[in-house]
């Protein structure tokens, strides 16, 4: 655990020092696009905050292969070669996409070809255990084809959900934490060998948003774009298929029988399919709803609108943060749900906390325009917005006399002008250069588009 705890901590310190200098030289390359009409920020904010999360990639990967513990992963498989060979290509076309605004088909085809060149390396699906059947081997076009579509599916789904400062690497933080459970149970907990390269994948990982997180919180700084995005979806995807199609039902050992009863009786602890679904479960679900409405209103499955999950949270009169929280705790209820029925299947007590915070998640999205307000002590750690509001002061208090101090010195200053002073021009709340942060005076949750929209005609 220590080894991949320290691999996590150089990821993330790498991406979180790569992201201060990644911002600048994007903002000297001109990677920050016009604001669009489905865009929820109101200012101009750098993109390719995906070459600061490849750095991590790496700097976690070199780490891993020097220490003692780990570097059998690399001696003894392929697959992270395998993983950095795809992550560099989907990365590079991000990269492009983040600067020239690639067509979304030359994307798909781009995505494909990642999933591809990781499969020839042999990080692929070779088996399916299927309950009532067995395990079930795959041909190798049958193996291929399964791999390249849950690569595709869950970069895509990631990037639809990267629409809210702080989303899309928090919701992938939170799955690949789910993940990491779950593999390292594998790895540890019953000795298999083929689950150490999935448990090295998801904790860099979780370096790799831990590490941007601090940079991309509202209001961000930078955003992933699309190389960052389809890179943490394709790293999601390969450790969900290291552990799905190279782990071996049988070397658990966990049930005595036929494979066929075996593979059956421990459908509730190995989940090879159904995890990684749970898991990638919001952002799949919103990739399902926006291919039907756009195609139900006549629109290509890839044309960009304002109907995603994050942007009806805002709609209904959600704050951006809450918005961002509540699609966190719908995320960790999936994913943390389906890991602890795997581990206690037979436990009624999952089930009913399961239900019981569901239910709570139901009450928060009914109460859009609740604020909770912090006590007095904790009010120095919380945001301003979740402050108790102070009482104005009165009468003879040190600031009411601070404020006629300065009203009389100004009064002094306009009788030696001879002439009243003129008005002072107001400062517009909000203006805050390229980075995105506003931190004065109110800003509506949807911006007029009609000047964004003109610059760009």
């Amino acid at each position: 655990m220590r080894d991949y705890l320290l691999t996590l901590c150089v990821t993330a310190a790498v991406t979180y020092l790569l992201t201060g200098p990644v911002r600048k030289f994007a903002i000297a390359v001109g990677a920050m696009p016009a604001i669009r009409a489905r865009d929820v920020h109101r200012e101009p904010t750098p993109r390719l905050g995906g070459i600061a999360m490849f750095g991590g990639l790496c700097a976690g990967l070199i780490v891993a292969d020097h220490l003692a513990n780990l570097d059998g992963v690399f001696e003894l498989s392929n697959e992270p070669r395998a993983l950095l060979s795809g992550a560099a290509l989907i990365w590079l076309i991000g990269v492009l996409d983040d600067k020239f605004e690639i067509d979304a088909l030359i994307k798909l085809g781009g995505q494909m070809i990642a999933a591809a060149v990781m499969v020839l390396q042999g990080l692929t699906i070779l088996w399916l255990p299927i309950p009532g059947v067995g395990t079930v081997p795959l041909t190798q076009w049958q193996g291929t084809l399964l791999t390249v579509a849950l690569v595709v599916i869950t970069i895509n789904a990631v990037n639809f959900v990267d629409g809210l400062d702080g989303l899309a690497a928090g919701m992938v933080c939170i799955a690949a934490a789910a993940l990491f459970l779950y593999t390292y149970r594998l790895w540890y907990g019953y000795g298999i060998e083929a689950a150490a390269p999935a448990t090295l994948f998801t904790a860099i990982l979780m370096g790799m948003c831990l590490g941007f997180l601090p940079h991309n919180m509202h209001p961000a700084r930078i955003f992933m774009g699309d190389s960052g995005s389809m890179l943490i979806g394709l790293v999601l995807a390969a450790g969900a298929i290291s552990v799905t199609g190279q782990v071996d039902p049988d070397a658990m050992k966990l049930f005595a029988g036929s494979e066929r009863q075996a593979t059956h009786a421990m459908l509730p602890v190995f989940i090879p399919l159904l995890l990684p679904l749970t898991i990638i479960a919001i952002p799949a679900a919103d990739l399902v709803l926006a291919i039907v409405r756009r195609t139900w209103n006549g629109q290509s499955p890839f044309a960009a609108d304002r109907g995603h999950l994050h942007h009806r949270l805002l709609e209904i009169g959600h704050s951006h943060s809450r918005s961002v929280l509540i699609m966190y705790f719908w995320s960790a209820l999936i994913a943390f749900g389906a890991v602890g029925y795997s581990v206690h299947s037979t436990s009624m007590w999952i089930v009913l906390l399961i239900v019981g915070l569901s239910a709570l998640g139901l009450i928060l999205l009914l109460m859009p325009r609740f604020t909770p307000r912090a006590p007095r002590w904790a009010e120095r750690f919380v945001p301003p917005r979740y402050r108790r509001r102070r009482r104005e002061a009165e009468p003879g208090t040190g600031s009411s006399q601070e404020l006629e101090s300065q009203q009389a010195l100004l009064g002094d200053q306009m009788g030696q002008n001879g002439h009243e002073a003129a008005p002072q021009a107001p400062i517009a709340a909000g203006v805050s250069g390229v980075n995105g942060a506003t931190a004065i005076g109110h800003r509506s949750r949807f911006a007029d588009r009609r000047e964004a929209d003109s610059t760009r005609r």
